[in-house]
Formats: structure tokens, sequence, C-alpha cells
């Protein structure tokens, strides 16, 4: 559902579009979510000049093995590197896995990896579960036996038991059934954005997540969970710039960014040492916009953005994550609000309003220096921070 925008900050001093020989994170670019070749070709050529990453996130376009190769091409001439978009390894495409090994070969490191599939942990956690397995039931009754059904307040029905069980399950539909592992196999880097769930994303395999700054969501709190993730498993995140909010039953029909709002996620985003900047760019509005839903204004702050990192590289990262929460393992919480779900499956519990208070306070306090993290043995975080909290902690 999201596409993305990339920046690079050292670069060849006369050449903006030359790609310099280490490329230096962070990349910036923006994502096409269209279904022409014509109309990807004009968006790199329209933002080629301010760009350093082209993300081809078009879900017609991932089944279609021509297409993406004249995209891909058109981009790495355009001095842009790129990622490619796939929902999951599609069975009628037979020809996607292959391609992989294809991929690698033609565009070496102008090809960083694939972003695989979209927001599973907001999937996970706002899904309609209870009518999945009411459909499970009454077409595949053998199988419904088999998944550890339990029943809640008569009501509920999940397929984990507890957390940890959730957790294996949420993990082991990432590796097996979106066949991660393809990628991890083949050392590709793995993509996806999300707004939940990042720390149990990075642990399915996932190289790098990038959280969706949007959705009236906190900022402060969204870009902790995820670089908190990221930092304590060692690995990369981003901040891909989406909608302030949309009709989930016609994403046609939607609140999107202006150019200073854009603007200050990318700077909220650099300061707070995003490896990637991304513009999500869907759907089309106006209709009939060759750009989908960028307009000049967008483009102008692109630009601006961009001329601003090439200048003061020194702002990248500036703002630290220095102060960690700490949560419950596997307490897979939303934390969008007091009553959001858990794993999907339960409400707030009664832990949550005390991780509640506590994470408000420090958001408060601490703003964009605040990581959130988890309990867990596998990830020791006593060195990684000057603070920490713990959640059951009373200020």
């Amino acid at each position: 559902m999201l596409f993305s925008t990339v920046v690079i900050i050292f670069y060849a001093p006369d050449v903006l579009n030359e790609k310099s020989s280490p490329v230096v994170k962070p990349y910036f670019g923006i994502s096409f979510n269209g279904e022409t070749v014509a109309k990807a070709k004009l968006l790199i050529d329209r933002t080629k000049n301010y760009t350093n990453l082209f993300v081809l996130q078009s879900g017609p376009i991932s089944k279609n093995e021509t297409a993406i190769n004249i995209i891909c091409d058109y981009a790495v001439e355009a001095g842009l590197d790129f990622i490619v978009f796939f929902g999951w390894f599609d069975f009628d495409h037979e020809w996607q896995i292959p391609w992989l090994n294809y991929a690698k070969e033609r565009w070496g490191e102008d090809f960083l990896g694939v972003y695989l599939y979209d927001e599973p942990g907001g999937i996970q956690i706002d899904y309609n579960w209870s009518r999945v397995f009411h459909l499970i039931r009454e077409t595949d009754p053998q199988f419904y036996e088999s998944i550890s059904v339990y029943i809640q307040d008569n009501s509920t029905q999940t397929v984990a038991r507890n957390y940890e069980e959730a957790k294996n399950r949420y993990i082991d539909y990432i590796q097996n059934h979106l066949q991660i592992n393809q990628l991890n196999d083949r050392s590709i880097a793995s993509f996806t954005s999300d707004y939940g769930l990042y720390w149990f994303d990075y642990l399915a395999g996932y190289d790098t997540i990038f959280v969706e700054l949007g959705w009236n969501h906190s900022t402060a709190k969204h870009i902790g969970l995820c670089r908190g993730a990221a930092t304590a498993q060692q690995k990369d995140w981003g901040a891909i710039i989406v909608w302030n909010d949309v009709d989930r039953e016609n994403m046609y029909q939607g609140d999107y960014k202006s150019g200073p709002e854009m603007r200050q996620d990318m700077f909220d985003a650099y300061e707070t040492g995003a490896d990637y900047i991304i513009v999500f760019n869907f759907p089309t509005d106006p209709p009939g916009n060759p750009y989908g839903i960028l307009t000049e204004e967008h483009f102008e702050v692109i630009e601006q953005f961009w001329n601003y990192m090439r200048k003061n590289p020194e702002q990248h990262g500036i703002i630290k994550g220095d102060v960690a929460l700490v949560l419950p393992e596997n307490y897979a919480w939303g934390m969008r609000h007091i009553n959001d779900k858990i794993w999907g499956y339960w409400g707030s519990d009664e832990n949550s309003q005390q991780i509640w208070d506590l994470s408000q306070e420090l958001l408060k306090e601490h703003g964009l220096s605040l990581d959130i993290v988890y309990d867990d043995s596998t990830f020791l975080v006593e060195d990684l921070y000057q603070e920490i909290y713990y959640w059951n902690f009373t200020k």
C-alpha cells in the first residue's frame, strides 16, 4: 500500500545525479504506485536530479516481468538506486523468485532489495480475525480444529493461547507464507512499511522497516518504536511519509500531506537518523495528475530538502535516541490509544494503563529522543541508552 523515498548525503560535488562510490546513506526518494511504464519514466524524469532512490511499489507492475526490467533499467540509467515491490511471491507468477537472482546479476549494487508485502504488523493488529476464524470453521473444519483455537468470553477467537504463541505464529507467517527467507537466503535486503509491531517485523527477518509518518499518529512515539527496534536488533530503519487520514474503504478519498507537513516529516526523519526517507505517492489526486498525489508544491519541498541534506550532512541523526522505555516481552500492543489491541486478538490488559501513562510522560519529557524497546534477553539494551525506564516504573 505504501511507496517510498530516500536520500543520499555525500555525492559527486559537480554532478547531482551521478552516484559516488561507495553510496552513502541516507537514501531519499519517491515511490511509484502507478500502472504503466510510461508513467514510471515520467516520475523518474521529474525527480532524478533531487533524489537518489526509486521505489517501484506498483502492485500491477509487480506481476509484469518485462515492465519491471524496463523501469529498473531506466532508473539506473537516470542515476538512481531502486527497490522493487512484491506483495508476495505469487504462485501464478513463477518467474518472480528466479528473477531475484537475475536482478542481483544484472544491476548489482543499484538493486537495493525487495519491498515485500506491506504493513504486516498493522494488518495483524487491525484485521478482523474473528471473521477469518469463522470462515475457516465454515470452510475447513478440520484445519480449524488443528490451529489451537481458544475462545475468550465466548466471542473473541484467536489462534494463539498467549503472547509467546502469537509471536511465534506471526514470525512463522512472514518467514514461511510470505517467504521472506527467499530474500534472506540470497542476501537480498528486505523492506516493508508499517505502523505497528516493528520489533516483531525485524524478528521475522526484515532488514529495514519504514515507519509510516501519518494517520494523525504521534510521530515521536512511532519513530521511537521503529528506531528503538532497529537499534536494539542492529538493523536499518527508514520513514515513509503517508496521508494524514484516508477512508480505508475508498483510498481515493484522503487527507493528503501538504508541502509544509511533508517538509516537517522529512526533517523529523532526517534529524532522528533515518537511513531512508520516503514519500508515499498514491493514489491519483487531482484526477488526471500524471504524478500521483504530488503537486508542484510537493516537488518544490522535495528539491529544497535534497539541497538541505547536501549542505547540512552534520544534521543527520543529530537527535539521538538516548532514552529507552522497555515494554514487557512479546507485548505487541499497537499503542495508538489506550484501547488498542494486543496482537490483534486481545484488547488492552491489566498492564496497558501503566504503560500508556508512562509512555505519555516520557514522550512529553524526551520527545524524539525516546526509543521504545522490548524486554528480550536476546537483545541487551543496557549499554545502548543513557537512561532506561522499565514499563512498571512509577515516576
